[in-house]
């Protein structure tokens, strides 16, 4: 399947879609944050101080009266340099996730982290899904019923934190739904094979001991194929490689539907 056929399917079941995040369009903003090389507001002490991170944030959404900062979708990241674990390309680990035993833990799951390929000389720097920046706390739903797929702590720097991973059916057509840097709250009493309903509340943004330590917001991602992955699937690829990641991985927005769709051929 390609990810023409994928969108276009999306694209006939939008009005049916349930928001991901709460959000009132008739009396709330949003503010498209670039996180490129370009935003010369973002220096590299934001960047790699996720305080400093938080704060710049945090500035810009008051600036513009945004309840939330959003974007990121196809977007060529400086910023993923702030951690070595976007210089390696991953490939899924051979053993399925195991959640944290308790919140709070800093646990590693091992099936959750995935093989590192040493001896890349490219750096993983784009970006595969959509960001929502927000409170720790904010509330995530399922979009239309569900399956869960998986789901993980995955505790390096930089990476998703806890991680769960939904799967769908639209006529006849199956894809899955990645939401990262949530609350270790997201994903206990969690099973695979868990039937969610639309609209019901599956996760919420995570705090940085917990999400990855980036500053709070949700990592959204739909995802054709998983392949052999589980509990975590890169939301960051290769520039040299993104025609086949981001064929892999359509738009966000055609479930989202919080920015202005891009111009089309």
């Amino acid at each position: 399947m390609t990810a023409a056929l994928l969108s276009t399917v999306l694209k006939r079941h939008q009005p049916e879609f349930h928001p991901v995040v709460p959000f009132d369009p008739t009396g709330e903003r949003l503010y498209t944050l670039d996180l490129t090389e370009s935003n010369t507001e973002l220096s590299q002490e934001n960047i790699t101080d996720t305080e400093a991170f938080a704060a710049y944030i945090n500035q810009v959404l008051h600036r513009h009266g945004a309840r939330y900062g959003i974007g990121g979708y196809g977007e060529h990241r400086t910023l993923y340099a702030r951690s070595k674990h976007f210089d390696r390309e991953m490939a899924p680990a051979a053993v399925g996730p195991v959640a944290p035993e308790a919140a709070g833990t800093r646990h590693v799951s091992g099936g959750a982290l995935a093989a590192e390929v040493e001896g890349e000389s490219e750096p993983r720097r784009l970006h595969l899904g959509v960001d929502i920046w927000g409170p720790a706390g904010t509330k995530v739903m399922a979009p239309l019923d569900s399956i869960v797929h998986s789901f993980a702590f995955n505790n390096n720097d930089s990476d998703y934190g806890a991680t769960l991973i939904l799967s769908h059916i639209l006529e006849g057509v199956s894809f899955h739904t990645l939401y990262g840097h949530l609350s270790l709250n997201s994903i206990k009493n969690l099973y695979e094979g868990q039937r969610i309903q639309k609209g019901e509340v599956v996760a919420e943004f995570g705090m940085r001991f917990e999400n990855g330590n980036w500053p709070p917001h949700l990592h959204f991602q739909v995802i054709e194929d998983m392949e052999h992955w589980k509990g975590d699937y890169p939301g960051v690829c290769r520039y040299s490689e993104r025609e086949s990641w981001l064929n892999n991985s359509p738009d966000p927005n055609l479930i989202l539907q919080l920015m202005q769709a891009p111009d089309e051929d």
